[in-house]
């Protein structure tokens, strides 16, 4: 940091170097893409320092150390401005006052939020650090926990990741796409009772939370698809009375069961294109039900979505 640059000093090269991208160094050649771009994932904590400046080498290790602290939360860069003269002299322009260093800036989404200037005590380092950390919402780190976890469960490894998502609720219980992750991967393991106790017990501050509406819709779901006929069965019933509207909400329900989506959003929509107010709208109700398990995104939410309200305001 304030001290010689750590490729003289063996020692902390080797230090740094289990750290990976939490701590670095910038230059002007990689100062947009580690910082400007890099803090729209995690904020940045810029370091400006120089080897001649005396507070630097006090600041220096107590700021890496605060960051360490916050264990992926916020990352941290070194800028040294007399290998990076030009670039400190473009920022100062912008408006960051670095004509006295050290001068400590984070990055958030791409542009500046906070600053301090001189050297400070540990205690305000950390209430910094904490303060810009908090910046970062409820991805702290653990969104990429939560991709992976994601990805398991697409590949069918539900056991795995539940237990990944109940490690990232360790670590903070009121993340609403890991709890609605859990409770997902216990309906993928078929074990549903458990998946709506989970459900039920979700803490007040997240209960409403779109991942959780998405995992109970889901829930919903799976609970009518123990209970589904023979596709193949229901299908001929339709075929041979298309007005017999109970068989083609029993069918929409077996084609769900059987991940086949697209097609139950079909004979839904058919449905209540045949008889919009049958059994108290029940069609538009399992359609809403369905759309809500999806991710708002999801072609088949939009197509649905698109052809239920043209049916609606013709």
């Amino acid at each position: 940091m304030g001290h010689t640059p750590m490729l003289e000093l063996g020692q902390n090269t080797d230090q740094a170097a289990p750290q990976g991208d939490l701590i670095k160094d910038v230059t002007e050649a990689t100062f947009v893409a580690d910082v400007m771009e890099g803090s729209k994932e995690v904020p940045v904590i810029v370091d400006f320092w120089a080897p001649w400046c005396g507070p630097c080498k006090t600041l220096g290790p107590m700021l890496e150390q605060a960051v360490t602290d916050a264990k992926g939360k916020v990352r941290m860069a070194k800028l040294n401005v007399d290998e990076n003269q030009r670039l400190a002299a473009a920022l100062a322009q912008q408006g960051l006052p670095l004509q006295s260093i050290p001068t400590v800036v984070a990055f958030h989404e791409g542009r500046p939020v906070d600053m301090f200037q001189g050297a400070v005590p540990q205690s305000e380092i950390k209430a910094f650090v904490d303060r810009v950390a908090a910046l970062g919402g409820e991805d702290n780190g653990l969104a990429e926990a939560i991709e992976a976890a994601e990805a398991m469960l697409a590949d069918g490894a539900a056991v795995d990741a539940a237990q990944t998502f109940a490690a990232i609720l360790g670590e903070e219980p009121e993340n609403a796409a890991a709890y609605g992750g859990l409770v997902r991967a216990h309906i993928a393991m078929d074990d549903l009772e458990q998946a709506e106790a989970i459900l039920n017990g979700a803490p007040a501050a997240i209960s409403t939370a779109p991942e959780l509406e998405a995992a109970h819709a889901q829930l919903n779901l799976a609970k009518q698809g123990a209970n589904a006929g023979p596709v193949a069965e229901l299908s001929a019933q339709v075929e041979a009375n298309p007005d017999d509207h109970q068989a083609r909400f029993d069918l929409a329900q077996a084609l769900h069961a059987k991940g086949q989506v697209e097609e139950a959003v079909a004979q839904l929509l058919e449905l209540f294109r045949r008889d919009r107010e049958w059994n108290d709208a029940a069609a538009k109700q399992q359609l809403f039900t369905i759309f809500d398990s999806l991710k708002p995104q999801d072609p088949v939410v939009l197509s649905g979505r698109r052809k239920l309200s043209s049916m609606i305001f013709a």
